[in-house]
């Protein structure tokens, strides 16, 4: 049964997921428990833009991708699995190191920043 003991693990391998593309972007959170990234500067918004973060909370820890939330239609091919683990529009929430469904997570980011690329947001 996963416990918080698991966190950190699970905080680490999410955080990897996004950190491949910090240099693409602003880190506006980085420690144990709270890891987060910015778009640069986007003129339409006038304002850097939320990208993506992992936190670790009380219950699991979570990785958001605000990308999904701007673009619902990356969610349409998202398998059943990974969407139970979904909490709102943008937040996935994990226990324990799941690989596949990590990995599914990583082609989902991939995507999402390639899509914020192509609409000029990143």
């Amino acid at each position: 049964m996963p416990t918080q003991n698991d966190f950190p693990r699970v905080f680490e391998r999410l955080k990897a997921i996004l950190s491949g593309y910090q240099d693409q972007a602003v880190i506006t959170a980085d420690n144990a428990e709270n890891y987060m990234l910015n778009t640069a500067y986007v003129s339409q918004y006038k304002k850097e833009l939320f990208l993506g973060g992992v936190q670790v909370k009380k219950n699991y820890v979570s990785f958001h991708l605000m990308p999904v939330y701007i673009y619902p239609d990356m969610l349409e091919s998202v398998s059943p699995q990974l969407k139970k683990r979904m909490q709102g529009k943008s937040c996935f929430n994990f226990k324990q190191i799941d690989e596949p469904l990590f990995e599914e997570l990583e082609q989902l980011t991939s995507r999402s920043i390639d899509r914020m690329r192509a609409e000029n947001l990143l």
